[in-house]
């Protein structure tokens, strides 16, 4: 079929998302150039009411919650906020795929009136909007990950998870821009664009949840749900300065969705998991706890029974392992000085860390990208070349068609897997044989990189083969100390750590310009006709966005694009143990930032116990 089909599809969805943003809540006429921070153009636009503001802007889902419970807000007065922050969220990074806005304050508006007419609500998600990855079926509206040819065709049935989040009470108002095929680590594809951070639209929103990140970042969205396999959810999280936790496989409903694989074919290899963002560590235990209470196991045969008090718990006296690189690349200074700052903040807490030396954690790396490629990827080409929509530049050099792997070869892939699991338990005891409770290591061995120059997935990925729940928990921002910083002095270990180092190394080529003029034009012409030729909007794309990479001078030109970014860390626990993770992760939050009275006085009990 011509080339042009997904052009058109592309063009077709582009003009309905626009008339789903009311007129009287798209944007004045922006500053141009756009500061590269664009969150502070939220309150100089006459779109939200200081009411509206207020909400959108001091509150997380858990005292939200509160205020609805106590009749201090509406469900729709809160919902209608989000939904107009969200729609400037789009028109200033790209963010959404699918706008419920609507359907969700009608539905709010029926939950405050069930809420008044009954005086019970439906749970502890009542009345809370929130958003989606554009994976989720919700009956009715797409799922097209990014694929022009899965657009125009509605799900008929909601996901498991979607029907959970109702039945809590949940308000769902949109769902969020990915990554083509989701195999990309930067948020971008034909069909809707590409994602921009809202912190420094230098550097990318992450992917393949990218739109959640981003979003999110924005104050469009106080909760959103992605999914996990490669370190879908923690990366954006990163890339956006979010809290964020990918459970084990079995512990949220992941069925309903739509991943552009064969069908069937994740429960022959790595399985991915839902997982959340979110604005705090308080509301990431709210989710997980609201969902586990649910009872998911009766929406989906492959949750695990069990409550959330049963997901286990940290010790009276906690013991950290830190692990501070995986052996196939170097974590850049800005990235080992975070941890060893986290570090130290512990200690200095009272609490011990020990080292953890693992040699078998840096086969993931390969064993990982083994198990992605067991399909050969042929499922994916068939989707994308019914109407001849080519991949994304930065998948162009990194997706072939390949044989599948067959059944030998899977079960050798199985075989290591099961080795290197039981291999990896060593890290839960320290030399003495004493439990640690959680390991902090790296989200990446570099600060958030340029537009598609993410270097690998190893810090993350190993946590999906090994099916542990992993969790980002941002520390500060970059500083311009950190710029300064040398590149590590220890022998590069491969084209991986080579690639890593390129990040930090200065290069008096100027580099590929990241043109944003796509964007600029769907800020110009919000409210407008779309153009009659639609290569106006799309071939910007296609030739501003090209990989820096590959241009044959992957060099950073000025290292002051890392400003404005956060350093994060990465909490792991044990398969199955989701509240013990969170509890070392607010442990960890309320040392570094100060919390909650409830954790500042477990904690002191926690650094007191002998």
């Amino acid at each position: 079929m011509s080339s042009q089909t997904y052009l058109a599809i592309a063009h077709r969805k582009f003009k309905t998302l626009q008339s789903l943003i009311p007129k009287d809540w798209l944007l004045d006429p922006l500053p141009d150039p756009l500061p590269l921070d664009v969150r502070s153009l939220v309150s100089k636009s006459t779109v939200l009411t200081p009411d509206e503001f207020s909400i959108t802007s001091s509150h997380d889902v858990t005292s939200l919650s509160q205020l609805i419970h106590s009749r201090a807000l509406t469900s729709e007065a809160v919902t209608t906020a989000f939904c107009k922050r969200a729609a400037i969220a789009q028109q200033l990074t790209n963010c959404l795929s699918e706008i419920l806005f609507l359907p969700a304050i009608e539905r709010a508006h029926a939950l405050d009136a069930e809420y008044k007419r009954t005086g019970k609500t439906r749970g502890p998600l009542h009345g809370i909007p929130i958003s989606l990855k554009d994976t989720f079926n919700i009956k009715g509206y797409d799922s097209s990950i990014g694929i022009a040819s899965l657009a125009a065709n509605p799900a008929k049935e909601n996901a498991a998870l979607v029907d959970i989040l109702l039945e809590q009470g949940a308000v769902l108002y949109c769902k969020t821009n990915v990554s083509q095929t989701l195999m990309a680590l930067d948020s971008h594809n034909h069909l809707f664009g590409r994602v921009l951070n809202p912190r420094n639209r230098r550097v990318t929103a992450g992917g393949s949840s990218g739109g959640e990140g981003a979003l999110i970042a924005m104050g469009g969205s106080v909760l959103g749900i992605g999914t996990d396999i490669g370190g879908s959810v923690r990366i954006p999280a990163m890339c956006n300065g979010l809290y964020s936790i990918k459970p084990s496989s079995q512990r949220i409903p992941f069925i309903g969705q739509e991943i552009g694989q064969l069908p069937g074919i994740d429960k022959l290899g790595v399985q991915a998991s839902a997982g959340l963002m979110a604005t705090s560590i308080r509301d990431c235990e709210l989710f997980l706890k609201a969902i586990a209470n649910a009872n998911p196991w009766e929406k989906d045969p492959n949750v695990a029974f069990g409550s959330w008090e049963g997901q286990g718990e940290i010790g009276r006296k906690p013991l950290f392992g830190v692990m501070r690189a995986d052996g196939i690349t170097t974590p850049l200074s800005p990235v080992a000085k975070v941890l060893d700052e986290t570090v130290e903040a512990l200690r200095k807490a009272g609490f011990e860390v020990v080292e953890i030396n693992a040699p078998a954690f840096k086969k993931y790396h390969s064993l990982a990208n083994s198990f992605f490629g067991i399909g050969g990827n042929n499922h994916t080409f068939d989707i994308l070349e019914r109407i001849g929509e080519p991949l994304i530049p930065w998948l162009n050099t990194r997706l072939r068609r390949k044989r599948p792997a067959d059944l030998m070869q899977l079960s050798e892939l199985h075989v290591r897997k099961s080795t290197l699991e039981k291999e990896m338990l060593e890290i839960w005891r320290d030399e003495d044989g004493r439990r640690i409770d959680a390991l902090i290591c790296p989200v990446a061995p570099h600060p958030v990189p340029e537009i598609d120059r993410w270097n690998g997935v190893g810090y993350t990925s190993a946590f999906v083969v090994l099916d542990y729940p992993a969790g980002t928990l941002p520390v500060r921002d970059v500083s311009n100390d950190d710029l300064k910083d040398e590149l590590p002095e220890s022998e590069v270990l491969g084209g991986w750590d080579s690639r890593n180092r390129d990040l930090c190394k200065l290069s008096t080529f100027i580099p590929l310009v990241l043109c944003l003029s796509y964007h600029s034009y769907m800020f110009q012409t919000s409210g407008y006709p779309f153009p009659s030729s639609v290569e106006a909007v799309v071939n910007p794309i296609l030739k501003c966005y090209a990989d820096p990479s590959e241009s044959g001078h992957p060099n950073l030109k000025d290292r002051t694009v890392y400003l404005n970014t956060k350093l994060s860390v990465q909490v792991v626990a044990p398969r199955l143990q989701e509240r013990r993770l969170y509890q070392a992760m607010a442990l960890i939050d309320e040392i570094l930032h100060g919390a909650s009275s409830e954790n500042s006085a477990r904690i002191q009990s926690w650094s007191t116990v002998a």
